[in-house]
């Protein structure tokens, strides 16, 4: 019963915020696209952490149209991992968890993983939301911070998820055999 009563609690303060910044800022602004993504990621991270789902869902494993990821590296997933250790991103991760080489610490890993891509998941259809409805209302220039924000913000970090989420896989699989 906590549970779910944090679970609402939670949602009624995120729609509530997210109220509030389609109140007091302009909607066709970068500031917008810059804060409704960021708290998003706010309350669904602490979503997330509270359902304490174990995602077990298919749609987590790897599909016959990814293997090898190639379809990732065509829209520059290697590139999008690259600016994330040159923005310094990688540091910050693995200074606050960092990655030991056993099959527990890989599993949890592996749990991050989809963590992760569900909440950038759900944030992802949400701006596109807000995405197409000031498409309609201002014209596509005023949409497209939304949009490129989106696609950095969430849609890369999918694909990032969805590409690694194999090699982890096999990494475990062979500390396994060890």
């Amino acid at each position: 019963m906590k549970k779910i009563l944090s679970l609402i609690s939670i949602s009624i303060i995120g729609i509530a915020s997210i109220y509030a910044l389609v109140r007091y800022m302009k909607l066709d602004s970068f500031m917008f696209a810059w804060a409704l993504n960021f708290l998003l990621m706010l309350f669904m991270q602490a979503f997330i952490e509270t359902l304490k789902s174990p995602l077990t869902s298919s749609y987590y494993n790897e599909q016959k149209w990814e293997r090898g990821g190639k379809v990732y590296q065509r829209f520059g997933i290697d590139l999008f991992r690259k600016l994330l250790v040159w923005i310094g991103w990688e540091k910050i991760t693995k200074k606050s968890s960092p990655v030991e080489r056993n099959a527990n610490a890989l599993g949890t890993l592996l749990y991050q993983t989809k963590k992760s891509e569900l909440g950038h998941l759900v944030i992802f259809f949400i701006v596109l939301g807000f995405n197409v409805f000031v498409l309609f209302k201002f014209g596509f220039l005023k949409s497209l911070s939304l949009l490129v924000l989106n696609a950095i913000l969430n849609l890369y970090p999918i694909f990032l998820q969805r590409y690694n989420r194999p090699r982890i896989k096999r990494a475990i699989s062979l500390s396994n055999r060890i």
